[in-house]
């Protein structure tokens, strides 16, 4: 035996993919660890929380009592889930609260699905259309099928009772390859990156239901292998020199990424025909006959059994099967002209499958102008995608209001009441700055809030160092093609930056430019503007004298530049960002290096109000010795005593991986220091223990010395401790 592909999900949980590899057998399904993913709904659902996957909101449940009253106090109407394996009938949708509460009693305390209810996922009731995505993986790498999506009530319509599936077509067009990159980065690639990180990675298929909502694609549910109807509507869409067990035995290898998953052009359409009575109780044995079917036609045996020469019905769902065309009214015309050739006593089947998203193509088509007619989005910019996004942030935007101005976007320009703030006789000082290669891990990671943050504080600590206060700041955001939920979750970190700065986010730009950046890349730049009276600007550089006292601020990590040669080093070190950190626990090395830029804003502006800083220099790239001479007049320098403070471990770690050099560690890096103030030596005490009582962790780290133009200017010393 070559190659094991277990089918049904009980025996993937109960462990027989570890039963077969302790035995040498390559197996094509998760172990039983994994396959928790689908056997508890619970586990599921608090792992997507833990890896920050989007899904709905939920509260899991032993207890009926505490069950019953997240119901009565959830703000949204909910759906009742049987935590475990419970043959696809777990899950109940009530229509009101008393009817939650039914469904509650009779999954907790009558046992309605048995064990598998001993525990219930109560859940926020997602509104939107569904669709199902089966992507394969060998626990790093996961490569997915075309969308499909399915028809689960019984009779046109979307009438009758919830089933497994009375067919299903692929692609769904409402599954834009927009959409698909969105829900590989969001959902897909971490999924899997988390389970590995989890100590169970997962090797098989990931089937994966999602709805899409306003906010974007959410998770309904993983399912740890193949499922109906959606597998027999995506396999034939397979290319013809994609080798299928190939792929799986590449999975099964840990090789997945050596081999393509190809598809052809074109269209699949699943119709299944049922038994009378399903999904109750229906009747077996009755003799089916197969006709001439047509061509590029599948017939998929479900419910069927052999009894001598005769194929008999032997479940609810017997026969799915699925025709293939260019368009999708052509695969369904061959579906359906095949389904007409089949006949048993009492078969039924849908006869409107695929109807909405006829629907939505005649619509689409309508908008282009008929055939052959190009729009925007044929040239690669979604309109819609950019009001989507608008909608979704313009109440993250209003969460910045500040007086002078009320974040309200969406004008041509973005407002400011200068006059508002009070200032007498204020100077604007204005900053521009982005986040550098910084971004290509944010990329990478998938994790986009972070740079937000590091946006604003670039521009933010630019302007404080003049003795300004930020006022209001927009954001650049430009790409290849809009993904509306990374671009909505970088705008939730300017948000969150502009917040702890305490400056307004009152516009911004979204540019679409498929050809000028790849796919899913982007870049990102920063518009601060503050204001300072004019006799409180900084540095009062004839203020600054030999004898003064360098004050520093610790930095966050490595902030915002310099990674040009993180990433090189990452490399020199063989390393990938979903390794485990080498500094720290718990957290892989991407997200440890996305920490963001910390913003001094508040801690400063008391201290600057009372005038107690000469000058300010924000350590960023250029490290110490190009920073500091900025604020410094041309008869002074500085020494600073790397003693005075620890490097911290991302920096020693940097240094020891990539071989840097004390000097260029320090004119790359802020070295942990990611502000330095220069003030007189009897208010340096006062001023450290100012800012340590706000949250900041500062230390004297030198002085300010005679400079005669000769050697160097910045002096670091002790930099090889």
């Amino acid at each position: 035996v070559g190659l094991v592909i277990p089918g049904p999900e009980q025996p993937l949980v109960d462990g027989i993919t570890d039963a077969f590899k302790k035995v040498g057998i390559a197996t094509f399904g998760p172990s039983g660890k994994a396959a928790v993913i689908e056997g508890s709904k619970a586990f599921s659902k608090d792992f997507m929380k833990k890896h920050g996957i989007p899904t709905a909101a939920y509260g899991n449940f032993r207890n009926y009592e505490q069950a019953c009253a997240f119901v009565r106090e959830a703000p949204f109407d909910v759906v009742i889930k049987a935590s475990g394996l419970a043959g696809g009938k777990g899950v109940l949708m009530p229509t009101s609260k008393e009817e939650a509460l039914q469904a509650l009693k009779e999954v907790m305390v009558d046992g309605a699905f048995g064990t598998a209810g001993d525990e219930v996922v109560v859940e926020e009731l997602l509104v939107g259309q569904e669709i199902s995505v089966l992507a394969v993986s060998d626990g790093y790498t996961v490569a997915s099928f075309p969308a499909a999506q399915d028809h689960k009530r019984a009779y046109d319509g979307d009438k009758g009772a919830n089933t497994g599936g009375m067919g299903a077509y692929a692609p769904a067009p409402v599954a834009t390859a927009q959409l698909m990159e969105q829900i590989h980065k969001t959902v897909l690639q971490p999924s899997i990156d988390g389970m590995r990180r989890d100590g169970f990675p997962f090797v098989g298929c990931l089937f994966t239901g999602f709805m899409l909502t306003a906010d974007g694609p959410k998770v309904l549910e993983y399912n740890c292998r193949f499922g109906d109807p959606e597998t027999e509507v995506v396999l034939p869409l397979l290319a013809d020199e994609c080798d299928l067990t190939e792929v799986m035995l590449a999975a099964a290898e840990g090789r997945l990424d050596a081999v393509a998953l190809r598809f052809r052009d074109g269209y699949a359409a699943t119709v299944v025909m049922a038994s009378e009575g399903y999904p109750g109780a229906y009747p077996t044995g009755r003799a089916i006959t197969l006709g001439e079917t047509a061509a590029d036609t599948l017939v998929f045996h479900a419910g069927t059994r052999r009894t001598g020469d005769v194929v008999e019905t032997a479940g609810g769902r017997v026969l799915a099967v699925t025709g293939v065309g260019a368009g999708l009214q052509d695969a369904l015309d061959r579906a359906y002209a095949s389904v007409r050739a089949i006949d048993f006593g009492g078969a039924f089947y849908r006869s409107d499958i695929g109807y909405r998203a006829i629907e939505h193509l005649r619509q689409q088509q309508q908008q282009q102008g008929g055939a052959g007619g190009l729009s925007y989005a044929d040239a690669g910019v979604d309109i819609d995608a950019g009001n989507r996004l608008v909608d979704l942030i313009k109440p993250i935007v209003r969460g910045t209001r500040r007086a002078g101005t009320d974040s309200d976007i969406g004008g041509f320009g973005g407002v400011f009441d200068l006059r508002a703030t009070g200032y007498a006789d204020p100077v604007l000082v204005a900053a521009t700055d982005g986040v550098g290669t910084k971004l290509k891990i944010a990329h990478e990671m998938g994790i986009h809030d972070s740079v937000g943050i590091d946006l604003v504080a670039m521009q933010v600590n630019d302007i404080i160092v003049q003795g300004a206060e930020p006022l209001f700041f927009l954001d650049y955001y430009a790409c290849g093609r809009l993904d509306v939920a990374a671009a909505r979750d970088f705008v939730q970190g300017v948000a969150a930056g502009c917040v702890e700065a305490g400056c307004a986010l009152v516009g911004g730009e979204t540019a679409e430019m498929p050809g000028l950046y790849a796919g899913g890349d982007y870049d990102v730049a920063g518009f601060a503007v503050g204001a300072v009276e004019r006799g409180d600007m900084l540095p009062r550089t004839a203020d600054i004298a030999a004898g003064d006292v360098v004050v520093g601020l610790a930095s966050s990590g490595v902030h915002s530049n310099g990674f040009s040669l993180v990433r090189k080093v990452i490399a020199r070190a063989g390393l990938r960002l979903d390794d485990a950190c080498p500094w720290q626990d718990d957290v892989s090395l991407g997200r440890a290096l996305l920490t963001p830029t910390r913003i001094y804003v508040r801690s400063l502006l008391p201290l600057i109000r009372q005038r107690v800083i000469k000058g300010m220099a924000h350590i960023t790239g250029g490290g110490f010795t190009d920073n500091i001479p900025r604020v410094l007049p041309a008869h002074v320098g500085v020494d600073v005593d790397a003693a005075c403070w620890a490097l911290p471990p991302v920096f020693g770690w940097l240094k020891r991986a990539g071989g840097i050099a004390a000097g260029e560690m320090a004119r790359t890096f802020n070295c942990g220091i990611g502000m330095a103030l220069v003030v007189a030596a009897e208010h340096a005490g006062d001023v450290v223990q100012a800012l340590n009582a706000s949250g900041e962790a500062a230390a004297v780290i030198g002085g300010v010395t005679a400079y005669d133009g000769a050697g160097e200017r910045v002096v670091v010393r002790n930099t090889e401790g």
